[in-house]
């Protein structure tokens, strides 16, 4: 029998259990607690971070970085932290499909339904339960505000920030997403986890475009998850071959991760993997218009990026496919209304055709390119 709200308001460590009975209930994973501050390393990590420019084009970590560094400071009401989070294991090893050219790899955080709205849903469900039963103030989060969750999951004994910056679970690998409630409730806060990383490093020597400066650092700028999400512009050309056939995402440093032995796959329906978007092939994804592309990833995180900046990065994954079949379609986005598409059509191009026949293709488009980004492409390197 559930205790009533009389009976457990003087026992704070009666009202956090029944707190994560029913996030249980909800269908978390893990749920732990911790109190309002940061942890005793965050501000310094991400100051360094900021002050070396690793967040590249990502201006907002920056504009509110004492909220994310302390957040208390977000909401000073706030006395405890309940961080919630979600397994999204893979039923399949995510690496594989790199061996696949001519098909496309979307990180498996992206192959279900957009974790935000799954876990929003659930959230709010059990941030409405604790205003009721126990008349505190919540505040929910999951990845769209200052907070920096990582840290705090770690604070919280979730698990730990391996030396990808990534957490790390004991219970669950590389694979929780995290969500968080902020609450007014003063309740017993869990031990922080330890690290377990020891003397391992094969996050770090996976990544295809050395994108840790050194152990526990992360310059954004190279890395993959960054250049195909985040970036809004050309890939740069040094990272275009390493990029391969990743075309959302970059799931190296975590599926490598010797901590994954213990891993399983996710049983929220709604983060398994669609089929149509485990291994989509390179070809029909580059043909797509702006109706289907919104079609193809209605629900998915990848639509957020947008039709142009995703066909960037699939024409970068077909000039890396070595597949001179897919030259039609690269050919075909030569005249796409969007000028960062028609720039990675050319460099794909140049990676397929002999140089006779791309030096054909410039003489033709180069001069009629209004774009001269564009046209800087056709000089072949």
């Amino acid at each position: 029998m559930r205790p009533s709200y009389k009976n457990v308001v003087k026992d704070p460590a009666a009202v956090k259990q029944d707190i994560l009975d029913r996030a249980r209930t909800e269908g978390f994973d893990v749920a732990q607690v911790t109190d309002a501050r940061g942890g005793p390393h965050s501000a310094a990590r991400l100051r360094q971070f900021l002050d070396e420019g690793h967040h590249g084009t990502m201006d907002w970590m920056a504009q509110r970085a004492h909220w994310r560094a302390e957040p208390g400071g977000m909401w000073p009401q706030a006395k405890s932290i309940i961080l919630l989070g979600m397994n999204y294991g893979p039923t399949h090893d995510p690496l594989a499909i790199l061996q696949h050219k001519d098909r496309g790899a979307i990180s498996v955080y992206a192959q279900g339904e957009d974790y935000h709205d799954v876990m929003k849903k659930k959230l709010k469900a059990l941030a409405g339960y604790i205003f009721q039963a126990f008349q505190a103030e919540v505040k929910v989060f999951v990845d769209t505000a200052p907070v920096m969750e990582k840290p705090l999951a770690q604070k919280a004994g979730l698990g730990w920030q391996g030396k990808h910056t990534n957490l790390v679970s004991q219970e669950f690998g590389s694979w929780l997403f995290l969500g968080s409630i902020f609450t007014t409730l003063e309740l017993p806060a869990d031990a922080p986890q330890q690290d377990h990383c020891g003397n391992c490093h094969a996050c770090l020597d996976v990544c295809p475009t050395n994108a840790f400066p050194s152990p526990y650092r992360l310059d954004a700028r190279r890395c993959i998850s960054y250049l195909t999400i985040e970036h809004d512009g050309p890939i740069p050309r040094e990272f275009r071959k390493a990029m391969g056939n990743r075309i959302y995402g970059c799931d190296d440093c975590l599926a490598v991760c010797p901590w994954n032995k213990f891993a399983r796959a996710a049983s929220e329906i709604k983060l398994t993997a669609r089929q149509e978007l485990k291994a989509p092939a390179l070809s029909a994804l580059a043909a797509l218009d702006d109706t289907a592309f919104r079609a193809l990833f209605r629900k998915s995180p990848v639509k957020r990026i947008g039709r142009d900046r995703f066909l960037r990065n699939v024409l970068i994954a077909i000039g890396n496919s070595g597949d001179a079949s897919l030259a039609q379609p690269a050919k075909a986005a030569l005249q796409d209304a969007s000028a960062l598409v028609r720039g990675a059509a050319v460099w794909a191009l140049a990676q397929l055709l002999t140089n006779e026949a791309f030096a054909g293709l410039a003489r033709m488009h180069a001069r009629s390119e209004p774009d001269p980004q564009v046209q800087a492409e056709w000089i072949r390197e």
